[in-house]
């Protein structure tokens, strides 16, 4: 499985998520489908308490599961002391579209971007246009809506 790339922040805010699903959700869950159980009287096939409960249950087990995979496969990135030459996953590059104001946006990868954040994946259609590029290079986006270009305006 290829690495999983995460900010500091965001793998302490995953490893958060993770430890209040192992730590309180479990307990709460196991508590709830126990109630269901008692208070169904062994008419387990039409509870809908009991089959929302098997439900809930089953979706924390495996956002556990996701979630310990992709921190096992973590590669956290960190900004750099020193200014980067090139557009990469870590980097913060500002961008113009004609003649629009110019954005600013922090490249990380698909498991914490946001773009109202101003944080986006490294394999989305914009982020992968701008990887390896410099200031002054101009990229071309291929969006689902269409093509546009941007120029690196400035490499943080």
């Amino acid at each position: 499985m290829p690495p999983e790339f995460l900010t500091a922040e965001g793998y302490k805010k995953l490893q958060d998520e993770l430890d209040h699903l192992r730590n309180v959700r479990r307990k709460e869950v196991a508590v709830r489908l126990h109630e269901a159980a008692e208070s169904s009287l062994g008419e387990f096939v039409e509870d809908p308490e009991f089959e929302a409960a098997k439900n809930e249950q089953s979706f924390v087990e495996g956002r556990i599961r996701e979630l310990e995979l992709l921190l096992a496969n973590a590669q956290v990135i960190t900004k750099s002391r020193k200014k980067a030459e090139a557009v990469d996953i870590g980097t913060t590059v500002i961008i113009r579209e004609g003649r629009r104001k110019p954005e600013e946006y922090f490249i990380v990868g698909a498991a914490e971007a946001n773009p109202r954040e101003g944080k986006i994946s490294h394999e989305s259609p914009l982020g992968r246009a701008l990887m390896g590029k410099k200031v002054g290079d101009s990229a071309e986006v291929k969006a689902p809506n269409g093509s546009f270009t941007v120029k690196i305006v400035e490499i943080k």
